[in-house]
């Protein structure tokens, strides 16, 4: 037996073990890197020299500068202060609300993001009689597609860029993303303005239900700052505004892992957030999960599994197939497992195989990779596909089709804007 058709069964192990979680991501993440070293897909010695790459050192950095935001109270208060400046009106509260968790969420976590504002939203709905469905479905949507803005707005991005790296071509830059990002964060808003919101009631009726006062108190303490001090908040605020600058820059002498590093030490440093906290404050599954695939994606390319499958994709897609409908198809693909498995690992199993099959087809693999990443972001249709999801299930009063039926449209927007957009920033024969 070949050594890439090895390296396919191995593959098809952790895509399994991605999908039906049987054993932690991270796990199976670092047992797919262990098995390449031990099997001799790549050297034993570069069996984990993922957790070395640069891009793990980033998004390291980004977390602690992440939960610094949360920490101190400084997100909440941006926040709470653009919800109360829009007023209580249906469209201009849910615009307001889906613009400023689609910033944040750019450069925070997204999860927090949701968490911070969900019981600004839910006490603004019950005291004005607002359907809480239609404005906590809306942030939850808009959360999702704010992340694709940045490289550091949500981990495929990060992994897709990685896995360009992995393969010697130009990462993506710090605010490439935005050239989709904000397309299709501004056509969430505007689906749901126009669209999205008509799949529920008006009124809050939709939520009688549920044990709102609870649900609310609960996010509510889980939202709360640690620490709200304006000072520290100030810090927080120079900090994060300076990091970003100076990684929108591209500067040659300050690399992005090097800008955010720096960032995150300072606020340890200046103790406006706890070494603990800074610890805690690190999503280590995301740390060893892209750790491990990278090592995974070396192992396709250097014995050909990669390849393998690129040319059975091919020859099932008619042989020279067009750039754009292998494209659309990876996109469909990236989306469908994303609705039920971690957005990372989609990313994570799908961008090797991507640039595998863009390199058989003589197409620039960027168009192909930034489809992937996307599609991984528009976890729309199911309540489980993204956390902000998820937070806002039992306080909205949420059915699993409720996400189907206002996602799936959602996604299918997304999907024709990026097939219009992709291709005119990212050309696949540049």
């Amino acid at each position: 037996m070949s050594k890439a058709v090895q390296c396919l069964i191995m593959l098809a192990v952790v895509a399994i073990c991605f999908v039906t979680e049987i054993i932690p991501l991270a796990v199976t993440s670092m047992a797919g890197a262990t098995a390449c070293g031990v099997l001799g897909f790549v050297p034993v010695k570069a069996t984990y020299n993922g957790l070395a790459n640069s891009t793990v050192v980033l998004f390291a950095a980004m977390f602690v500068l992440s939960t610094a935001m949360f920490k101190t109270g400084l997100a909440q208060k941006v926040g709470i202060s653009v919800v109360n400046a829009v007023g209580s009106g249906e469209n201009s509260l849910m615009i307001g609300v889906m613009a400023i968790t689609a910033t944040l969420s750019a450069v925070c976590s997204n999860t927090g993001t949701a968490a911070a504002l969900l019981p600004v939203v839910v006490g603004i709905c019950e005291t004005s009689g607002l359907s809480k469905k239609r404005q906590l479905m809306a942030m939850a949507f808009a959360a999702g597609s704010g992340g694709i803005i940045t490289l550091i707005g949500t981990p495929p991005n990060i992994i897709a860029s990685g896995a360009l790296g992995t393969a010697g071509l130009k990462e993506f830059g710090f605010f490439e993303f935005a050239w989709i990002g904000v397309p299709l964060a501004a056509a969430t808003i505007a689906y749901m303005v126009l669209l999205g919101k008509r799949f529920f009631p008006e009124g809050n009726a939709d939520a009688a239900a549920s044990d709102a006062g609870a649900v609310d108190d609960e996010f509510a303490a889980e939202a709360k700052a640690d620490d709200d001090d304006p000072k520290k908040q100030a810090i927080v605020g120079i900090m994060m505004l300076a990091v970003v600058a100076v990684m929108a820059l591209n500067l040659k002498a300050l690399p992005l892992h090097v800008a955010a590093t720096i960032g995150a030490l300072l606020l340890v440093i200046l103790k406006v957030v706890k070494v603990t906290d800074a610890y805690s404050g690190i999503d280590w599954t995301t740390i060893f999960l892209f750790a491990g695939m990278m090592t995974v994606a070396s192992a396709m390319d250097k014995t050909g599994a990669g390849k393998l499958i690129a040319d059975q994709v091919v020859g099932v897609l008619g042989g020279s197939p067009s750039p754009l409908f292998v494209t659309a198809v990876l996109f469909t693909l990236s989306c469908v497992l994303t609705q039920f498995m971690s957005n990372t690992a989609s990313a994570a199993l799908l961008c090797p195989i991507g640039i595998s099959i863009a390199n058989s087809i003589g197409a620039d693999p960027h168009a192909v990779l930034m489809a992937i990443a996307v599609a991984a972001s528009c976890a729309y249709a199911t309540p489980v596909g993204t956390p902000p999801n998820t937070l806002v299930l039992t306080p909205g009063n949420f059915t699993f089709m409720d996400y189907m039926k206002s996602g799936i449209p959602l996604i299918i927007v997304s999907f024709a804007v990026s097939l219009v957009v992709i291709p005119m920033v990212w050309p696949f024969f540049p």
